[in-house]
């Protein structure tokens, strides 16, 4: 093969098409042939009145994931084409809508005050409140992750594995951590999330790292995936999607590997369970809720870990991260279908469709609305009565 060819001459890292899922890359993978069906959407009387409150076009995302960002009432999206776009939560106005004056690879990070993108080349740019440009920094290679904001910091992996701080002020850079990167990855974008003086870090290679925020030094690092099989492609084990932060918990899942959550604190597991995921987890204060790799949407006890539910009604419909959304968790599948299940015990509660294009980033709950980004640039609120 010729991605084994370059692994054996070059001894480099791959990077395969981000437009792909993580197993339909891998030839050797144990888990379902893409050539599976996906499951036909059955007719469905809705039981949860689900309604949609605005849309608005932020631009495609082209072969790159980008998620909107929820903060001080607005949500931020970001397109391919250099778009970046400030929404009130509320109404779906566009506040403001500028161009970066360059392909955009990933974003939005923001804490309401400073909007943060990625583009070509590893170019680190900053918005003001206003969308005017405030800095632009350099990072050290692509970053295909949005930037993580908050506390003074914006926080950046690029996919040579190296995470820098930058001062959220003036874009110089702060600190930087290197971490080895894996002999073969994939082309994702595993996220960061900040909170409690730590910047949580998904990384290639199925780990999970907690970096302190004043100086970057890593305060613990924890296995979510462990690489096993017999050829490199099976032992491909990112970690996928945003880590999960609820309370003092720290949760992440990986493909090939785990959902486990840990105290945020000291990397102290709490509990994990065998699940392949191509996208991150969703939860709230009682359950965790993981799509994996084959369609299955379960709930997890948030304390122990335990099964709830498993929902194998959307199989190899490439779900979405899912949401914890009232007494709903809803998730997006690869035609752009939001479902709406029940938080306690996974039936189908209602059906909603948007663009007829994938939900590729993390969903996010804006106020009493839940907001999808697809891949075709539409962006959509949801509210239910």
């Amino acid at each position: 093969m010729r991605i084994a060819l370059k692994l054996a001459v070059a001894g480099t890292v791959v990077a395969l098409a981000g437009c792909s899922t993580l197993s339909s890359l891998n030839p050797f993978s144990s888990k379902k042939e893409p050539s599976n069906p996906p499951a036909a959407l059955v007719e469905l009387a809705p039981s949860l009145a689900v309604a949609t409150a605005w849309t608005a076009s932020v631009g495609s995302a082209g072969v790159h994931v980008f998620s909107p960002a929820v903060a001080r009432n607005s949500v931020f999206a970001a397109a391919a084409d250099g778009t970046v776009t400030r929404i009130e939560a509320a109404t779906g106005r566009a506040q403001w809508r500028i161009n970066a004056g360059m392909p955009l690879t990933a974003g939005v990070g923001s804490d309401g005050n400073v909007a943060v993108v990625a583009g070509e080349k590893g170019a680190i740019l900053a918005f003001d409140e206003n969308g005017k440009e405030v800095w632009k920094a350099q990072a050290s290679s692509e970053v295909l992750s949005a930037p993580a904001v908050g506390l003074g910091l914006v926080v950046v992996r690029s996919v040579d594995n190296s995470i820098a701080g930058f001062d959220i002020a003036t874009g110089k850079r702060r600190w930087v951590l290197q971490r080895s990167v894996p002999s073969l990855t994939l082309r994702s974008a595993p996220g960061i999330a900040i909170a409690e003086g730590n910047a949580y870090v998904a990384l290639p290679g199925g780990r999970l790292l907690a970096v302190a925020l004043n100086n970057g030094g890593p305060r613990w690092e924890i296995a979510v995936g462990e690489a096993r099989g017999a050829t490199e492609l099976e032992r491909v084990a990112d970690t996928s999607g945003m880590p999960l932060l609820v309370g003092r918990e720290v949760c992440a899942v990986a493909y090939q590997g785990r959902a486990s959550c840990v105290d945020g604190i000291s990397g102290t597991a709490h509990w994990a369970r065998n699940l392949s995921s191509e996208v991150g987890l969703g939860g709230d204060e009682r359950f965790v809720f993981a799509a994996d790799d084959s369609g299955s949407l379960h709930a997890f006890s948030r304390d122990s870990g335990a099964s709830v539910w498993r929902n194998k009604q959307l199989a190899n419909r490439r779900l979405s991260t899912p949401v914890s959304f009232g007494r709903a968790v809803a998730v997006a599948d690869y035609q752009g279908y939001v479902h709406f299940l029940s938080r306690e015990d996974g039936a189908m509660l209602a059906r909603v469709e948007t663009d007829g294009s994938p939900v590729l980033g993390t969903p996010v709950v804006a106020g009493s609305h839940a907001v999808f980004q697809t891949r075709g640039g539409t962006l959509v609120a949801f509210g239910v009565n």
